[in-house]
């Protein structure tokens, strides 16, 4: 069965401006501009100006859609408001060092993480960082990463890869638990003042 209208909006934070033609959706706010193209689904996109001094909304309408055509207008949905959060607070992935015995070395050169003496092995595993993806060392806390970057995606993306580099095959699983792997995820929190 299909139904007929399908109507989500979602309001636009202070600070932000967005400006939506033909399906591609641009964001600006004070950390920097986002831009994601939705011309795959079928769909009519539109910005509702607010009243005087209120924020606008951004409204999607499908028509006679499927189930799973309607499962895409919550996810878009999703998609543009971690745009919004992007461009006004960033996200953070935080990543930790697991090793029983053999240290393991995490460097960055240029644009690429080195991770080596990984099991002992000489074998030096290289990650690209993504474009707008920041990598800093924790000093406070011993062996941990911190990725941080506007684009959700490019941000967890480059977090997967480091995680995948660091795979390990042909042993078992149970007892070798050495490796990289997400300790926290989420939006930059403000300072606390």
């Amino acid at each position: 069965m299909k139904t007929i209208l399908a109507s989500r909006t979602i309001d636009i934070p202070e600070g932000v401006e967005v400006s939506i033609k033909a399906r591609t959706v641009v964001v600006k706010g004070p950390r920097g501009e986002l831009t994601r193209d939705f011309k795959h689904q079928n769909m009519d996109l539109k910005k509702l100006d607010g009243e005087e001094g209120e924020a606008g909304k951004v409204r999607i309408d499908l028509w006679f859609a499927s189930r799973k055509q309607l499962a895409c207008v919550r996810t878009i949905m999703s998609h543009i408001d971690n745009m919004f959060t992007g461009v006004t607070r960033g996200f953070q992935y935080k990543m930790r060092f697991v090793y029983s015995h053999f240290p393991i070395n995490v460097t960055l050169t240029g644009q690429t993480v080195e991770i080596r003496n990984f099991l002992g092995e000489k074998r030096v595993r290289k990650v690209p960082l993504l474009t707008g993806v920041d990598y800093e060392r924790s000093a406070d806390v011993k062996d941990q990463i911190v990725l941080s970057g506007n684009d959700l995606g490019l941000v967890s993306l480059t977090a997967a890869k480091i995680q995948q580099a660091t795979n390990i095959r042909k042993k078992d699983l149970r007892k070798f638990l050495d490796g990289i792997y997400v300790s926290d995820k989420g939006a930059i929190r403000e300072p606390e003042e």
